[in-house]
């Protein structure tokens, strides 16, 4: 068999194996109904993740490293479960111990490069694509927890609205957050839902959430909702203090883009610099010559 054909054969089951990875993770998975049956009914183990999920599911089971809070709390704000995270790890892990070794067999078949010199490759670049998921989920950090504010900024002008509209504190969360399916309203909702039916005010249920979000303006909110209680008037208390809370996001963002145009002002000197060059330094070489 020629080396050209072997090459064509490689990189076709190497873009096939790419190609079955992405769909089977990108694409969504629809559970079947007797699947769900069985696990009302608990003939099916209640921790067995569907479709894709399996993937991270054994991985975790496997690796057995319990994820950081920090880990947990970014994962709630972008409104994805832990087992889609290891399969994200896993996929990064395969992909990046399996390229070089297909690199690395194509290259000493067809050009007669060394095999292990590429094949080690795989060892630091299955490490990175395992914990490559954790560190853009770090880096999406900020701009997750900045969606988050904003989406909470909204609900709580919804809340306002339904409490000007005499709903009592708890109806008007309850209204509010079934407005959207986002990440921020469906945590708010299912908070509400758990207070509503163990029978307690939803307050405690929220200031809780916002430490698990991360989100103390929601925990703000509880206190000034839970005033509701003491049978106080809560239209103007709730109006002056989302608009404290607006107030300052949008003052941390000015603070956000004065920090990044005074760091692209320093780009912006080193052309000047450039073009002043180009004047200054023919008269001083001239100088120094003479």
């Amino acid at each position: 068999m020629s080396p050209v054909l072997v090459a064509a054969l490689a990189g076709t089951l190497l873009a096939f194996g790419v190609w079955a990875i992405a769909g089977g993770v990108l694409v969504p998975f629809a559970p079947r109904l007797g699947d769900a049956f069985d696990l009302l009914d608990g003939r099916l183990p209640a921790h067995t993740a569907p479709g894709p999920d399996r993937l991270g599911n054994w991985l975790q089971a496997r690796v057995r490293r319990p994820a950081s809070p920090e880990t947990l709390r970014r994962l709630r704000l972008l409104g994805r479960n832990l087992e889609r995270h290891f399969t994200f790890k896993a996929v990064g892990l395969l992909i990046g111990g399996l390229v070089p070794l297909f690199l690395g067999a194509i290259g000493a078949m067809a050009g007669g490069v060394g095999f292990a010199v590429i094949g080690l490759a795989s060892i630091p670049l299955a490490a990175l694509g395992f914990f490559l998921p954790d560190l853009l989920l770090a880096s999406g950090e900020a701009a997750a927890t900045e969606d988050a504010t904003e989406a909470l900024l909204s609900y709580f002008d919804l809340v306002t609205l339904e409490r000007l509209a005499n709903r009592s504190g708890p109806q008007a969360l309850r209204a509010a957050a079934a407005v959207s399916d986002i990440t921020v309203f469906v945590a708010i909702r299912e908070a509400l839902e758990r207070a509503r039916l163990e029978q307690r005010p939803p307050y405690g249920e929220l200031t809780a959430l916002a430490g698990e979000l991360g989100l103390p303006a929601l925990a703000d909110i509880a206190d000034v909702m839970s005033l509701d209680e003491a049978g106080a008037s809560l239209a103007g208390a709730l109006q002056a203090r989302v608009r404290e809370l607006r107030d300052a996001h949008l003052t941390r963002a000015k603070v956000e883009a004065s920090a990044v145009s005074e760091r692209m002002t320093f780009f912006m000197v080193i052309p000047a610099l450039v073009f002043a060059g180009f004047f200054l330094i023919p008269p001083i070489l001239r100088l120094m010559a003479g």
